[in-house]
This record gives C-alpha cells, structure tokens and sequence, in this order.
C-alpha cells in the first residue's frame, strides 16, 4: 500500500503505525513551500493522509480535491491522538477489504 502524508515536520510516530499497517511505500510532504501545493498527487497512492495542524487551507483543498478526483481515500487528522490512530487503523482496514473483495489479494478472506 502507497500512502502520501501532507503535512507536519516529525512524522516518525505515524510512519511506524503505517509499516506495521502494510504500508510499503511512503512520500511525505511537509508543505511549508508555497510549491507544495501545486503538486500533483503521486501515481499509484493508495491512501491521502493530511495533518490539518501543518497544512494550509488552499493546499487541503487543492489535495482533497484531487484525492476525490481520482478515488483516492484521505484522511484529515489532527496531531496522533490516540483517536488519529484508531480513524488511520480504521481507513487502512477498510482499503485492504475493498482490495481483497475485489479479488485482488490472494489471502482467504471470511
């Protein structure tokens, strides 16, 4: 699983939970550059994670539009409250369901 993480400067906390969730790939945008905000969201992300604390409105707009755009899930958190943690547990799950309905993944799902 891609995830994209916008925002915050220390992301250590979060980039642990996301290992030990199956997230195999990880970009992290700190956007604190006014560039930041043009970009355009990476090939194959699976999952948006946007730290509202660390993010400037324009620039969550600009992402949450093209999340929805291309059927990417995202998730605004605030800070890694434990409540954070349980909504990230929460979406990630909720992606690897989808996949494996899909028939995509090749484990025995009941």
């Amino acid at each position: 699983m891609s995830v994209l993480v916008i925002g915050g400067d220390k992301i250590t906390r979060l980039q642990s939970l996301l290992v030990t969730l199956g997230a195999t790939k990880m970009h992290h945008w700190d956007s604190r550059r006014n560039s930041t905000s043009h970009k355009e969201l990476p090939q194959n992300t699976d999952m948006v994670i946007m730290m509202i604390d660390f993010l400037k409105h324009n620039s969550m707009d600009h992402f949450k539009r093209q999340a929805k755009k291309s059927n990417i899930p995202f998730l605004c958190v605030k800070g890694m409250s434990g409540c954070s943690e349980c909504q990230i547990r929460q979406m990630v799950e909720g992606i690897q369901e989808k996949k494996c309905n899909a028939s995509i993944c090749k484990r025995n799902c009941t």
